[in-house]
């Protein structure tokens, strides 16, 4: 019979589907296995990115399978967000039209690969019930005092028309769509991340050597844990009075608290409210106030980009140590969104305040030794630091937070870089926030009873603002407190929410789902996940988020562990001719295509064939035609199987081919261990089943060859599903396959070694010798071996390198 990919995938679906075979068992009492790779967006067709994570993520869980785990290996959709309202004005379909339709398609494209899913735990993020049990979770929250609602100056996407986190920002642009990033004062509701941020980052180090060390870090740097000094600048009499008495001062935060006697100048970010109010008072010079406006109004990223640039605010503050007047800038280098909006400034140890101070000609004071260069910004020994001078920085930074709590004049904080979650969305396409607004009881949440609030569908989406704030009725209600008329929160969650607690969700027991959101012994049986895949491109936002609300869920009850992912593989791109595939650029290859030619075995063999999981991965459609032989192969050599149960061997009488033929089968054997339990390295167990395979072919005993395809059958299942099950199934019978086999430690017995003859350190030949073969017996081999070489010459030196080489030192008789 002739190699039918098409025949025996949709066949082997078909019998997997009719047995329920990737259900999980509701047996608390199993080992399990947790396999979970991050869901994808139902964007309208698979690319070859999903099939290399759903393939990494499969072979997993069919492997933990055959070890007798049982195993959760769940797939959903991350189905709301901006880019369904995109599709719904291009190709004038409802949102919901479009994301169900597309879901519907990929499923298919996904089910066609054969992957492993539990079929009864799919969800969307975007199904009612999935909103239901979200929305009861963030009233939880504001219950809490979690989630929050105020007005602040938020990240604003004028294309998207909605406020962005700040991680959702990429140099000033929105992570979506590119386009340059606005300042907006606006309301809207916030998660606390940062009250958790402690333990977001000391968490990390429970994670080390299970996460990618680049994720870690990367975390590390976002959360920004700095410990330094808080302390007040009081503002100069005349300063107050200027300012009309509105203000005594200002804070800041420094980590250099050894650096305070050198400042000589202090710096506003132009959004600060002591600006603000200047502007506002027309307590400026007009062109330096439509100076400071411009500046105000540009993006971080401009900001960033641009040059540095400031004015004086004429203004000062009292130093709280010297009592010296320090004049007030306002700078575009500082930011609203950090330490308070306001910097103490030291040019000498600073490289930003350098340049600044340099730029316009601000006093510039050493304190600290070391260097004969300023800016110095390392530590080193304190000068003209009055009573601190002569200790070293590390010392001063201790005493001078020391001596200002003593005198009431500061105090030792932690800050963090990270800043509270923005949540609100002002779309359609996206879980409604369960809140209403009543004139007479302010924010109220809906009552959990009338969970959830959903959608309207009468809606017409045109890319201009929010459908839900004109929508004739939808957001005309009354209010759950006092019975009177009142609105609805028209914003609507950030996507980011959904994918933070999806991986509770699927622990759920699908006979549980109209009951509980999360369930607690469900959860606590399978949290945390063994092993989570995904790309980099996730580090820092949807890990993140992810971790947050594990830990918050934790706190309101839900399950009692600490993080969501035990284990993370983050697989590189799939790139063609060097470039990410895209089909902006015209270099994707259809999956669809590529398994209707070669079948979806091909596909998944060749994914995991190319290049380890976590590097990129170039396309090669001569490694494709490559995978597709060897399958065939593979498949062809079935005829050479005459046992239907592995069979009992006699090692000592086979002959050296047989024997080497069983000691590559039984290597391969010996990788998979590893491969599966640590390295991931599917592409050494293929190619070590593929040396397993030609060695079989170098040798005909019919019992060695039946042996050696059992056990690579045993190995390529996980990753070759359908042929492999196809002819276990043909040549042994499915219920007398081993879920697990043992290594036959005596194939690895070597009745004798091969090591290398060097004389005078180039190689000459070679000897075979006994394992356990004496000095004395190895070189009389190696003189015997090299004779030829050895004519006229004196033996000076003797080497014996065990298990490599003998390397003979000779120079002429005569010599």
């Amino acid at each position: 019979m002739s190699y039918d990919p098409k025949t025996i995938e949709t066949k082997w679906q078909q019998i997997w589907d009719a047995e329920g075979a990737f259900e999980p068992s509701p047996d608390h009492s199993l080992p399990k296995k947790y396999i979970l790779s991050m869901f994808p967006y139902p964007s309208g067709r698979i690319h070859m990115g999903h099939v290399r994570n759903y393939a990494i993520g499969d072979a997993m869980a069919r492997f933990w399978r055959k070890q007798g785990y049982n195993v959760l290996h769940p797939i959903g959709w991350d189905s709301f967000g901006m880019p369904a309202e995109n599709a719904a004005i291009k190709h004038k379909l409802h949102p919901r039209t479009w994301t169900y339709d597309n879901i519907d398609y990929m499923r298919k494209e996904l089910n066609a690969l054969g992957l492993s899913f539990s079929k009864t735990r799919e969800f969307a993020t975007s199904d009612p019930l999935y909103t239901r049990w979200e929305q009861q979770f963030i009233i939880e929250m504001f219950e809490r005092g979690v989630l929050y609602r105020e007005s602040t100056t938020v990240n604003w996407c004028p294309s998207c028309q909605t406020v962005l986190a700040n991680e959702q920002v990429e140099e000033g642009c929105c992570w979506r769509c590119d386009s340059e990033v606005e300042q907006k004062e606006m309301p809207g509701y916030y998660l606390d991340i940062v009250s958790y941020a402690d333990e977001l980052l000391s968490a990390l180090d429970d994670l080390e050597g299970k996460w990618p060390a680049q994720v870690l870090t990367m975390q590390r740097n976002w959360i920004g844990k700095s410990r330094g000094l808080s302390f007040g600048f009081n503002l100069s009499n005349e300063s107050r009075e200027k300012l009309n008495g509105q203000f005594d001062g200002y804070e800041v935060f420094t980590t250099r608290a050894d650096t305070i006697y050198g400042v000589t100048y202090s710096a506003l970010a132009p959004e600060h409210p002591i600006v603000t109010y200047l502007l506002e008072h027309d307590l400026l010079p007009e062109e330096t106030a439509e100076r400071i406006r411009a500046m105000a109004n540009m993006s971080e990223r401009e900001r960033s980009q641009a040059e540095k640039e400031g004015y004086d605010l004429g203004i000062t503050v009292i130093h709280p140590l010297t009592g010296a007047e320090v004049p007030v800038w306002t700078a575009n280098f500082v930011l609203a969104s950090y330490g308070g909006g306001a910097v103490m400034a030291v040019p000498a140890h600073d490289e930003r305040d350098f340049a600044f101070a340099t730029q316009y000609g601000l006093p510039i004071k050493r304190v600290i030794e070391g260097g004969e260069e300023l800016p110095y910004t390392a530590d080193g020994v304190l000068i003209d630091s009055d009573r601190f001078t002569g200790m070293t920085s590390a010392e001063a930074r201790a005493a001078i937070i020391a001596y200002m709590e003593a005198e009431g004049l500061g105090k030792g904080t932690t800050n963090f870089k990270l800043r509270n979650w923005g949540v609100s969305r002002q779309r359609y396409w996206g879980a409604p926030i369960p809140f209403v607004h009543c004139p007479t009881c302010g924010l109220v949440p809906e009552k959990i009873e009338n969970l959830p609030v959903t959608l309207p569908d009468d809606v017409e989406i045109t890319g201009e603002g929010n459908p839900l704030e004109t929508h004739p009725t939808w957001k005309h209600c009354t209010c759950p407190s006092c019975g009177g008329e009142a609105t609805r929160e028209t914003d609507t969650l950030d996507t980011f929410v959904q994918s933070s607690w999806y991986q509770l969700r699927y622990t759920v027991d699908p006979d549980k789902w109209e009951d509980v959101g999360i369930d607690k012994a469900d959860a606590d049986y399978w949290m945390n996940v063994d092993q989570y895949i995904g790309g980099i491109e996730h580090a820092i936002l949807h890990l993140l988020y992810a971790r947050f609300f594990t830990k918050v869920l934790r706190d309101l009850g839900y399950h009692d562990t600490d993080e969501p992912f035990e284990r993370l593989l983050t697989q590189g791109m799939v790139l063609m001719d060097g470039a990410k595939m895209s089909k902006s650029k015209g270099n994707t290859v259809d999956p669809d295509e590529l398994i209707a030619r070669y079948g979806a075995d091909t596909a998944r063999l060749f994914i995991l064939f190319a290049a380890p999981p976590q590097k990129e991965l170039e396309w090669n459609d001569s490694g494709v035609e490559g995978a597709y032989r060897f399958i065939k192969k593979l498949y062809d050599r079935a005829n050479k199987v005459t046992e239907r149960t592995l069979p009992e061997i006699d090692h000592s009488v086979l002959s050296t081919e047989s024997k080497a033929a069983r000691a590559k089968v039984y290597e391969a054997l010996q990788k998979s261990h590893d491969v599966f339990g640590k390295t991931f390295a599917f592409n050494t167990l293929i190619a070590a089943c593929m040396e397993a395979l030609n060695a079989l072919d170098k040798q005909d005993d019919s019992a060695v060859w039946s042996e050696g395809m059992y056990v690579i059958l045993h190995l390529l299942e996980p990753i070759i599903p359908h042929v492999t099950s196809e002819l276990s199934d043909r040549l042994f019978d499915r219920a007398n396959l081993a879920g697990s086999i043992p290594v036959k430690e005596e194939v690895f017995v070597r009745e004798s070694i091969t090591l290398a003859v060097t004389i005078n350190g180039k190689r000459r030949t070679e000897i075979e010798v006994a394992p356990d073969a004496d000095k004395e017996t190895i070189l009389t081999a190696a003189k015997a071996a090299g004779a030829k070489w050895l004519e006229g010459m004196t033996i000076v030196k003797e080497i014996v390198v065990p298990g490599k080489l003998v390397n003979l030192v000779v120079k002429p008789a005569s010599a």
